[in-house]
């Protein structure tokens, strides 16, 4: 019985051991179960992780460690622009600048300096030059080429030139001058005043005078009546007899004037040498039609040049466009009184000239002396092609069509058989009235003008003081591509028999 009690009690031990050992199995494969869907999760994450990377992503050891949401794919962020420098302003009165026409706001203090010289090292500023102020200002230069770019001038002002002797020494050929420059502006509704009568009338005698004035000859035969009178400047003493530009640009970059308004300049107005990228706009320059070599825009060594909009009335070239020029485009231009538009003088003493690709259309010349001219000199060198002359409305100009390769402007010149090439002129739709000569062509005899094109020429006379003469030519080739008013039979058609091939001499 005992016996049968013990081996009971072994076998219920034993019941017990295999439900127990039972029990924790089960609970070891539950938690293998859930390891495994763990891990399962976990490597589909990280394959999901992996497609949503760039290749260049590797994850290690995904079965040791807890799973994570996938990143959002990387993007490319592009930083905002920067902030635009500048808009810093630097007004000439807080410097200083008196204002009162009076006082040279150019000395003690140098006002203008001193606001240059600030906003000189800030990219985009802008000089206030403002309304109701008249600042006098003495010969100044504003410099690079260590500035920075996109300087603006916001003239609003009007800006005089002294007339006392003194401030110009013995003569300066400048009064504002700008040099070396990238992006510079002048802009607003100012004036710039070069007080030029006290110049004028100082020493009319030592100026050049217009060779075309031989053409003109009044009935009376004489050649110019009522010679100026010299008169003192303010301080009893003449004026020096080397005149200066009002403004002149040299060696800058993308230049833009608009707005403003230069006016009675000793000579030039607005000058551009070596500059490239220049914009002209909306601008008016003033000077009486008998004020001596005052031309309104000078051009020079410059390419990529615009203007338009523009009116312009002074005493000599309305733009003038010298040696070193290309690709200049003029348009929708006033001009008179004055001198025309002009390439050239060229060549003088002997010197090479190189001019192309010039177009002057949509012109509106009243009261000129002439129309679109060319003028080069004996014994010059270089070249002058592809240029464009067309819908160009002259009322009572004196001579509307120009060429002269025998310019002199003075007494006398020597007879030179070298001259500057011209090819490729052409005028279409030149149309008006005229009060001498309608068209003078006067080429080279050893170097004749070749590929002049003539269209739509409707020009008519109109009789008022002076002899009238009827279209002249000279060594001139080219073509009528329609009929002409009046006719012009004088030019050649075709080239000249001696048509020589270009050579070293005349090549740019």
């Amino acid at each position: 019985m005992r016996n049968f009690s013990f081996r009971r009690l072994a076998f219920m031990l034993l019941i017990a051991l295999l439900v127990w050992c039972s029990s924790s199995g089960t609970c070891h494969a539950r938690r293998g179960k859930h390891w495994r869907q763990s891990r399962a999760a976990s490597a589909s994450l990280s394959k999901k992780k992996s497609k949503s990377h760039s290749s260049g992503s590797h994850h290690h050891g995904g079965s040791k460690s807890k799973s994570k949401a996938p990143l959002p794919p990387k993007q490319d962020i592009t930083p905002p622009p920067p902030e635009k420098k500048g808009s810093e302003s630097f007004n000439v009165l807080d410097f200083g600048a008196k204002g009162d026409g009076e006082t040279d706001d150019t000395k003690s203090p140098q006002a203008f300096q001193a606001a240059w010289a600030s906003a000189c090292k800030v990219e985009a500023s802008t000089i206030m030059i403002p309304s109701d102020y008249i600042f006098l200002v003495g010969p100044i230069s504003f410099s690079g080429p260590y500035c920075e770019a996109n300087i603006v001038f916001q003239l609003d002002g009007t800006i005089i030139a002294p007339t006392n002797a003194k401030a110009w020494g013995s003569g300066l050929l400048w009064w504002i001058e700008i040099t070396k420059l990238r992006g510079i502006t002048i802009q607003g509704s100012g004036v710039i005043d070069g007080k030029g009568s006290v110049w004028w009338q100082d020493s009319p005698y030592n100026d050049p005078f217009d060779d075309e004035a031989k053409l003109i000859i009044p009935f009376n035969n004489t050649a110019q009546e009522n010679q100026p009178i010299p008169i003192n400047s303010k301080q009893g003493s003449k004026m020096p007899s080397i005149k200066p530009t009002a403004l002149r640009f040299y060696g800058s970059f993308n230049v833009t004037v608009t707005g403003i308004t230069i006016q009675n300049s000793p000579q030039c107005h607005l000058k551009f040498d070596n500059c490239m990228g220049v914009s002209i706009y909306d601008m008016n320059v003033s000077s009486p039609g008998d004020s001596v070599n005052t031309d309104g825009i000078h051009l020079q060594n410059s390419k990529d040049v615009l203007i338009h909009t523009t009116n312009l009335a002074c005493g000599d070239d309305c733009v003038s466009i010298q040696t070193g020029c290309s690709n200049v485009y003029i348009h929708n231009v006033k001009c008179g009184p004055g001198h025309g538009i002009s390439i050239g003088g060229l060549g003088r003493d002997g010197t090479k000239a190189c001019v192309s690709n010039i177009t002057v259309r949509d012109i509106s010349m009243h009261n000129t002396m002439n129309g679109v001219r060319i003028k080069t000199w004996q014994g010059g060198s270089g070249s002058v092609q592809g240029v464009l002359f067309s819908n160009i409305q002259v009322s009572e100009v004196e001579l509307p069509i120009v060429i002269d390769q025998f310019y002199c402007d003075k007494q006398k010149c020597k007879n030179q058989t070298s001259a500057v090439a011209l090819s490729g002129i052409t005028y279409e739709k030149i149309r008006g009235t005229y009060t001498v000569k309608p068209v003078h062509f006067a080429c080279s005899d050893s170097l004749p003008c070749m590929d002049v094109t003539l269209t739509g020429i409707q020009l008519t006379p109109l009789q008022e003081r002076y002899h009238m003469y009827d279209p002249f030519c000279w060594q001139t080739f080219g073509e009528l591509t329609t009929p002409t008013v009046p006719p012009i039979g004088c030019l050649q058609i075709g080239k000249p028999s001696s048509n020589r091939i270009q050579s070293d001499h005349d090549s740019c």
